[in-house]
């Protein structure tokens, strides 16, 4: 008898096993369907009581948003904001009525969103999502992502490397490392020597090319030697570098010593140069150069 007995609680085990199994599939089937017709086929007519409970909550800082409605008016923001979008659910798994989604959205910025008007900047961001289901339908959603990485992509706070991209900008330049410098700037990098300098007769130069030909070999044609010193990096919003310097150099044509205060304005995206604004006592410059 005792041996019947677990038999048969073995196979309810088992059964209730299966159909809970059962069940976390057709959940994942329902999620990953409803928010792949929402972001990526735009089709909001999802945002219905077959696929949310009546009372969805995403939680959220500092309140939650709650309800369909809510729910339909907060991701709106995104299809709004962006265009291009691809939205890739990674992987997709749960257990019961709880479901994990690794998620990749990408998307250009060109709309408003959430107040923040178009930026033209492409977005490329991974995160997490921690999922509960009610009765076959989602009911609450909690969002896992790098805020900072995010706003850093629409240039609304600057990228943490850009200090050191321009630290070693200017460490390679020390060592002669003209190359090293190139790789730096963008293929499409504007450029400008400071009004008055000698060396703005090429301004705008465009492309590291035109920054070889027109700014750094006429250093090496020019100077004995050509140096940056008391160099200080200040950090700006929109990927901006203030660089504080001098310049400490010594002309060929007529052994003309330059020990000149200079500013540096540097713009970057995606780890590379993309604007440069000189500043210099250019009056101390052309007065060496014209002695």
């Amino acid at each position: 008898m005792k041996k019947l007995t677990l038999v048969f609680s073995i196979a309810i085990a088992i059964i209730f096993s299966s159909c809970a199994d059962q069940q976390t599939k057709k959940d994942i089937e329902l999620y990953t369907h409803t928010w792949d017709e929402i972001f990526n086929n735009r089709n909001l007519e999802y945002y219905n009581e077959d696929n949310f409970d009546k009372n969805i909550t995403l939680i959220m800082e500092p309140e939650n948003v709650v309800g369909i409605e809510a729910v339909k008016e907060y991701y709106n923001n995104f299809l709004d904001g962006f265009s291009d979008i691809e939205f890739t659910m990674k992987k997709v798994f749960g257990q019961n009525n709880n479901l994990v989604k690794h998620w990749n959205f990408k998307g250009t910025h060109t709309g408003d969103f959430f107040g923040i008007p178009a930026t033209g900047n492409k977005v490329d961001l991974d995160g997490t999502t921690i999922i509960k289901m009610k009765n076959g339908k989602i009911a609450q959603e909690q969002d896992f992502f790098d805020n900072m990485a995010f706003m850093s992509q629409l240039g609304l706070v600057s990228d943490p490397n850009n200090l050191a991209v321009i630290q070693e900008l200017y460490n390679n330049f020390g060592k002669g490392d003209v190359p090293a410098v190139l790789a730096v700037l963008d293929a499409n990098v504007v450029w400008n020597e400071a009004e008055g300098n000698a060396w703005a007769d090429g301004n705008p130069y465009k492309g590291p090319e035109a920054v070889l030909n027109g700014v750094f070999a006429r250093v090496g044609a020019e100077y004995d030697y050509f140096k940056t010193v008391d160099l200080q990096l200040h950090e700006m919003s929109n990927n901006q570098i203030l660089a504080t310097l001098r310049y400490q150099a010594k002309l060929k044509k007529n052994g003309a010593m330059l020990d000149a205060q200079a500013a540096h304005f540097w713009t970057l995206k995606d780890g590379k140069v993309i604007a440069f604004q000189q500043y210099v006592d250019t009056k101390q410059l052309n007065d060496a150069s014209n002695k």
